[in-house]
């Protein structure tokens, strides 16, 4: 399906096809171009259906859809990106919307990845990507059962996503409302969160071969994650041991060169299990 703008919503809703021309560079590189026959539906929103989207087109990748009266057909379009991305492992060639990013993700079925999937797809997304939520509310939403066996469970996860850096422990704050806010405004209900940065990489050249395989953000288990910088939550910085373990990595040439600016961390090379 393809979102359709509200502004062409009275022009194709009560006919019963319309023609679509698709232009698309796959991986960035290859263009396409494909004219098909689709239907404006409501479910719920309206979209337009049956589009063959290439392989490249992930969840949260932004196309542009104009009507163009005087040929009769629906433009859909995709914009490249000047520089491929590579974000949580899953490389991008086109404009996106972090914010859909986060929330689509599906980070896998082990007991981390049930615990990131609630922070990025229950708590409050913003419009860079980053995500807080609750740690207080992670036992009734992550599905690791209750008792002293779920607790341990949720324990555990939450602890080697911290060592892993795809979380931190920040203190944000809830407004009338009920709405998260990070950092704390003042006068508000502090309260304790788990806050996620997506991870930011240069993607591979379109037949290059990556560093994490494919691209396909696979939870993949039992493997070596190499060493990464990762961004902290806003007023934080790393700490002097992440600095050390930092430019021991450079030293070595574990990792490429990159300065570790202000408001970002060291992630050693660690283990994952699932």
């Amino acid at each position: 399906m393809c979102p359709l703008p509200e502004d062409l919503v009275e022009t194709l809703r009560q006919r019963e096809s319309v023609t679509v021309v698709l232009d698309h560079k796959a991986f960035g590189v290859t263009p396409a171009h494909e004219s098909f026959e689709s239907a404006a539906v409501q479910d719920p929103g309206w979209h337009l259906v049956d589009v063959p989207w290439a392989a490249d087109v992930r969840p949260g990748v932004l196309v542009t859809v104009t009507w163009k009266s005087a040929e009769d057909y629906v433009h859909v379009r995709t914009t490249v990106l000047d520089e491929p991305i590579r974000v949580d492992g899953v490389d991008y060639y086109h404009d996106y919307d972090p914010r859909v990013i986060t929330r689509e993700f599906d980070p896998g079925l082990s007991n981390r990845g049930q615990v990131l999937k609630a922070v990025r797809r229950l708590g409050r997304v913003f419009d860079d990507g980053s995500a807080v939520f609750p740690e207080a509310e992670l036992p009734a939403n992550c599905g690791l059962g209750r008792g002293k066996k779920g607790t341990f469970l949720l324990h555990n996860a939450v602890e080697q996503l911290l060592r892993e850096g795809y979380v931190t422990r920040v203190t944000g704050s809830t407004g009338p409302d009920g709405e998260l806010n990070y950092p704390a405004v003042d006068d508000q209900e502090p309260v304790e969160l788990l806050f996620y940065a997506p991870l930011l990489e240069e993607a591979p050249l379109p037949g290059e071969a990556g560093e994490h395989g494919d691209g396909d953000g696979a939870d993949r288990r039992d493997h070596w994650v190499n060493g990464f910088v990762r961004r902290l939550p806003a007023g934080k910085s790393a700490s002097k041991k992440q600095q050390t373990l930092h430019q021991q990595a450079m030293e070595k040439e574990q990792i490429d060169g990159f300065t570790l600016e202000p408001g970002y961390t060291f992630v050693k090379r660690h283990h994952r299990n699932g």
